[in-house]
């Protein structure tokens, strides 16, 4: 189940498309390193599709630690001047990174195609696929206290569709039982699981390079990502994305 993204000039419009919907990711080239190339680079992929850039991250890291298999997704919501602006989403269904230095060595990246991971558990592990697809959860309990974040807790699933029928598979580390559930205890040991065969995972998937001013543009509904521990000092500008057929 592990994806290795085709490298694709940003000029070639349809084999990116292409090789977004087949596999769920790509590796665009050809870019500066720009926060001006990361909005280009959305645009040229979804095209008429793009309903919502949030703002550019930008992460410098030195002597990293790993980053496991996650998909980008939260909920903040600030007040600018009166006005209420939300600067990220539950439901952002693209993201996109632009390595701007590679470090000195490690950081290798390494994508997961989440769907088959669910569609694997129907035999491997059935407890476990039901509980991503029937158990709701608080997606961000596990977070609750950083300053931002709505007091309201977000209830999801971990497998959620679209009304486009597009599938969602969340995969975070804040997600925890709702407040006085009933079932809190196995939510939480079934929790524990999840994130073990997530882990379990990693070793073997694929891992790729990202050079500079290269995009890896992902569908968050899609695929997990993460990276391997590196030296030296890393540097990556990312954005997520909303489209007009997210949930």
């Amino acid at each position: 189940m592990g994806v290795v993204p085709a490298r694709v000039d940003i000029g070639n419009t349809d084999e990116i498309r292409h090789r977004l919907t087949r596999d769920g990711a790509v590796v665009l080239t050809g870019l500066d390193t720009t926060s001006d190339a990361l909005v280009a680079a959305a645009a040229t992929v979804l095209g008429p599709r793009l309903r919502q850039l949030h703002p550019l991250r930008q992460r410098t890291s030195q002597d990293g630690k790993s980053v496991h298999l996650h998909a980008d997704s939260f909920d903040v919501v600030v007040d600018v001047g009166g006005v209420q602006h939300r600067r990220r989403d539950p439901d952002e269904d693209y993201v996109a990174i632009q390595c701007v230095q590679p470090p000195t060595s490690g950081g290798e990246s390494f994508v997961a195609d989440a769907y088959r991971f669910v569609d694997d558990c129907t035999t491997a592990d059935p407890e476990l696929r039901e509980f991503l697809t029937q158990a709701d959860v608080d997606l961000y309990g596990g977070w609750g206290a950083l300053r931002g974040l709505p007091a309201t807790p977000r209830v999801s699933r971990h497998v959620e569709y679209t009304r486009t029928g597009r599938r969602i598979v969340r995969r975070t580390d804040g997600a925890a039982p709702l407040h006085r559930d009933p079932d809190a205890e196995h939510i939480q040991t079934m929790l524990g699981r999840f994130q073990k065969a997530v882990h379990d995972l990693e070793g073997a998937l694929p891992r790729f390079e990202l050079a500079e001013g290269d995009i890896l543009f992902l569908d968050n509904y899609r695929c997990w990502h993460g990276r391997e521990p590196h030296t030296g000092d890393r540097s990556v500008r990312i954005v997520t994305l909303r489209s007009s057929d997210a949930r």
